[in-house]
C-alpha cells in the first residue's frame, strides 16, 4: 500500500517513544511505501487536493534515520491512507487542515483519523463527558472565577485547551506572588478559555495510560514515570485521571 503521513518535521522526532515513527517502521517492515507531508504540503487546487508528497525511506542508523526524495504533487485519493499524525497545538492552522482534508475524503481519501473526528474531539474537554472519573474542573476564560477555584481547591493545574506534552501549563498555590500574571499569561489577558483542575499529588509516582486498539483495550498500559525535577510530564497529567 502507498501509505502518507502528515506530520511535524522530521527532525523533531523522538524516534525511541515516537508513535507516527513507530507505524512508519512497522508499515515498512511490511513492505508498504511511504509518503511523507507537512501541513503545508497539503493543497486544494482548483476542485482536487494535492499533497506535495516526498517519498520516505527509512534507515537503521540514528541520527540519519530517514531519507526522503524532492516533492512530487499526488492527489490525496491516490493514496491507500492517509495518516494526519500532526501534533498540537490546535490552531487555526491545524482546523483548516481538517477542513481541508473532509475535502479530500469526499474525492475518496481514507483519512485516519477522520478529520471531523480530530476536529470534535478536543482531547482536554473530551473529559468532561466523564466527570465521574475527573478531579474536579473548570473551564473559564475569567480571572475571578480562576481566583474562586483556586482559594476552593489550594492547589491546582492552569492549561490551555489546544497544546500538548505539559506546554504552557502551570501549577498554582494559594499565596502564589505569580497569580495575577500566571492568569494573565494562561488567558491572553482574557481572551482564551482555559481549563483549571486540582491538582493530584499521586502524580509524581507516574500515571498509567490505557492503550485501545479497535475499541478494545489492550492487555497492557503505557507507564510514565516523571524524572527528578521534571515538570513538564506532572503537570500534563496531573488534573486528570
Amino acid at each position: 500500500m502507498r501509505l502518507a503521513f502528515i506530520a511535524d518535521p522530521l527532525d523533531s522526532f523522538k524516534t525511541y517513544k515516537d508513535s507516527t515513527y513507530g507505524m512508519m517502521q512497522a508499515a515498512a517492515e511490511r513492505g508498504h511505501e511511504l509518503f511523507y507531508l507537512q501541513q503545508r504540503d497539503v493543497v486544494l487546487s482548483g476542485d482536487v487536493v494535492l499533497g506535495y508528497a516526498q517519498r520516505l525511506t527509512l534507515n537503521e542508523n540514528v541520527p540519519d534515520w530517514y531519507r526522503i526524495d524532492p516533492p512530487q504533487a499526488i492527489a490525496l485519493g491516490e493514496f491507500d491512507a492517509v495518516l494526519m499524525r500532526k501534533d498540537p497545538p490546535f490552531d487555526m492552522e491545524y482546523l483548516y487542515s481538517t477542513y481541508v482534508l473532509e475535502l479530500a475524503e469526499d474525492q475518496g481519501a481514507r483519512v485516519f483519523n477522520r478529520p471531523r473526528a480530530i476536529r470534535d474531539h478536543n482531547e482536554k474537554l473530551a473529559t468532561a463527558k466523564y466527570p465521574q472519573y475527573t478531579v474536579p474542573t473548570l473551564v473559564t476564560r475569567e480571572a475571578n472565577l480562576l481566583h474562586e477555584f483556586l482559594a476552593e481547591h489550594g492547589d491546582v493545574i492552569f492549561k490551555p485547551l489546544d497544546a500538548m506534552g505539559g506546554t504552557g501549563i502551570f501549577r498554582v498555590r494559594q499565596g502564589d506572588p505569580n497569580l495575577n500574571v500566571i492568569i494573565e499569561t494562561t488567558t491572553q489577558l482574557g481572551q482564551r478559555t482555559i481549563m483549571a483542575q486540582r491538582f493530584i499529588p499521586e502524580i509524581t509516582e507516574g500515571d498509567k495510560r490505557i492503550l485501545l486498539v479497535d475499541g478494545k483495550p489492550a492487555p497492557y498500559s503505557l507507564a510514565r514515570i516523571p524524572k527528578a525535577g521534571e515538570t513538564r510530564g506532572n503537570l500534563a497529567v496531573g488534573g486528570s485521571v
